[in-house]
Formats: C-alpha cells, structure tokens, sequence
C-alpha cells in the first residue's frame, strides 16, 4: 500500500507539471513557451526540493536538541544564520523549554505537555506547552516566541518611560524569549515564574537597538525558609559566575518589582529580575541570562520532589487559591510582559493569559490569624528580607 500510495503521488506530480507546460507552451506561441515550460518545472521542482530540507534540517535539530517542537525559524535559515544572536537565543531557549517540560513530566508521572506551535501573521510565531489538570500540576505552561514586526505606538511609549531613547512613532523589531508559570497542586509545592528574552528595535535612523531581560521568582503559599534559601542560593550562585554585583542588585529589583502596590505586599518570595539590560557586550549579556536560565530546572525541581506528596488540609487549598487571586491581579494590573503582549499587533490571547492559574478566589475582607502559618508568609510579603 505504500509503494502504492508512492506511485500514484508521482502520478499525480507528472500529470500536473505536464498540464502546466501544456499551458504554458499553448499560450506561447514563440520560443518563449518552451523557457516558461521548463521554468515550470524547475520552480516546482526546487519547491520541492528546499521542503524536503527543510523537513530534514528540523528532523535534524530535533533528533539533536530534542527539543519539544519544530522551531519558529525556518530551519534552513536557522543553519545559516546560526552565528547571529537571533538565532543563538532561540535555540537557547527552545533547549530551557524542553528541559524543564522534561524535568517537570518526570515529577507528573505519565502525563505529557500538550505542544501547541502557533504562527503570527505579523510575523513570526511560538510553542506553547502546557500540562493541565494533573497529579502535581493543575497547570503548568512553558512558552517560547519568536516574533517580528513594528511596534505600535503604545509599546514605543511603554518603552521610552522605561527610559528607552527611541526615535520614531512606528519601529520595526524583534524579540523572542521563553517564559513559564507553573501552579502546582498541591499547595506545600511553590509556584514558580521565569522569563529570559531578548529584544531588537531599530529606530527611523536606522540604527539598532538590543536588550535582555527576565528573571526568575518563587510564590510559596506556606514559608519553608529551607526551601526559599536554596532558591536563592542557586540564583546567586547563576549571578556570581558572571559578577558578583548581580545577584543584590537583580534580587532588590525583583523585591521592588513584584510588589502589588493595592495589597501592599509582595507577589512571592523574590528571587531575580532584570530589564533593559545592556551592560558591556551582547555576548558577555547572552552568557549570563543563559545562565540564569539553566539555572531554572536546579532551583525548582528539588521543591518539587520534597513537598508533593505532603498532606494538606481544605483550609489550606483555600488560602492557595486566595494567594492565587493576588498572583492574578499582579500579572493583570502590573506585569510588564503581560502589557507589552496586549499592545503587540497579532498578539496570541492564550499564550499571555497562560501565566494565569486554572482556579483561584477571592474572598471578602480576608484576614489571616495572627500566629498562624498564613500569617508567617503574609510578615515576609510585607517585609522582604535577605535569603542568602
């Protein structure tokens, strides 16, 4: 049957091509018909040929990486630029995403990440895994994009009040970066956030502009102070490799960043976070945030395995869903990523609402006990403390 199913797609082929030389060469009635006849064929014939490149090349990246989907790039162009940055991020963190959906399955026991690649029309595109209703996980996503166009005018602003000096209105860019929010459900396991990107914008006298930015952030529902120090550990030990400035000045900035102003606390714990980050050169900047990055699976995966199998009480279910609540109301209210993916033309809805948790509540004026574990976490929200 296969041989069979072969031949008659060959049939199929020949006939095609045959019926477009016929055209062509009956609707030109010089010497010309018989070039356009043959550039017929050859056009269908190199159509063909670069797909089976391609097929190859991203068999060839995936039996190599084992990453978790084809990539966004065109695979061929991918070898061929593979010295530029673009292409060295992305391969990056198509390599995070599918070491931590790896190491993340491992600890569910059976289920598997769902792999969703999308395209933008704008340009460019993404790979969304998500695991959803399991035994450890109630939902986890792991998201990369790679996108490219022109930033509307909203975004240039969001930009330039960061700082930004971008001439123009209307900008082409590029960015791409990896980014993942696991809630876990069992509420002795943290939530977990990290993002590492890198953004490209060329202003209208055509000079380009570069950046990375990410971070990585713990959400306990109950303190283990254990477990929160081996966190930061781990982090700082990612930020010394590199400068040993990084690890205080990126840990005040996440204590400062993931503060939600209404509530008056912080989202988490802390951990690190950076944005525009340009200092010296792009490969120096590269080499640390994949640091950061690698150092994503160590910091979590040991929480994991320690607190999924405690008990926990209904009491304890409602206090995770009421941290939850808050934790939506910061990705909502204040997130820059969240933002910036709203302002962008094409954005894909589901993969910025992915850092959103599958249940969460919020009851009218909670109060903690005093005394009470929920009150433990709620003074270090309150109070961010030094961990390492």
């Amino acid at each position: 049957m296969v041989l069979l199913r072969r031949l008659l797609g060959s049939l199929r082929t020949a006939r095609n091509l045959t019926t477009l030389a016929t055209f062509q060469t009956r609707n030109n009635r010089s010497g010309w018909g018989a070039v356009f006849a043959v550039g017929g064929f050859a056009t269908v014939s190199l159509a063909a040929i670069h797909c089976r490149k391609n097929k190859v090349y991203a068999a060839t990246l995936l039996e190599k990486h084992g990453w978790m989907s084809e990539p966004v790039t065109d695979p061929v162009q991918m070898e061929k630029n593979s010295d530029t940055m673009r292409i060295r991020m992305e391969k990056m963190i198509m390599d995070i995403q599918a070491e931590f959906c790896r190491a993340l399955e491992a600890e569910e026991g059976g289920k598997k990440f769902l792999v969703d690649k999308w395209q933008r029309k704008e340009g460019g595109g993404g790979i969304t895994c998500v695991l959803q209703d399991g035994e450890v996980f109630e939902k986890a996503g792991v998201n990369i994009s790679v996108v490219m166009g022109n930033l509307p005018p909203a975004a240039v602003a969001q930009m330039k009040t960061r700082g930004k000096s971008l001439e123009g209105k209307t900008l082409p860019f590029f960015a791409t970066g990896v980014s993942s929010v696991i809630h876990p459900k069992n509420p002795n396991v943290p939530t977990i956030h990290f993002n590492y990107r890198y953004f490209e914008v060329t202003d209208e006298t055509g000079q380009k502009h570069w950046w990375f930015g990410g971070g990585t952030d713990l959400t306990p529902y109950f303190l283990d102070e254990q477990d929160v120090v081996h966190f930061h550990k781990t982090l700082k030990t990612a930020c010394d490799k590199h400068d040993k400035g990084y690890y205080p000045r990126f840990k005040k900035w996440c204590d400062e960043y993931f503060f939600i102003k209404h509530r008056g606390q912080s989202r988490g714990v802390g951990g690190i976070f950076f944005d525009d980050l340009e200092d010296g050169s792009a490969e120096d900047t590269f080499k640390f945030v994949s640091t950061c990055a690698k150092s994503v699976t160590p910091s979590y995966i040991p929480l994991v395995k320690k607190n999924k199998n405690k008990g926990y009480s209904y009491k304890d279910r409602r206090w995770q869903l009421l941290r939850r609540g808050y934790y939506a109301e910061f990705n909502l209210v204040y997130d820059r990523g969240t933002k910036f993916g709203l302002q962008t033309p094409g954005a894909r809805i589901e993969s910025i609402m992915m850092s959103l948790p599958l249940n969460a509540s919020w009851e009218y004026c909670h109060e903690v006990k005093p005394g009470s574990p929920e009150q433990k976490l709620t003074d270090v929200l309150r109070n961010p403390k030094d961990w390492v």
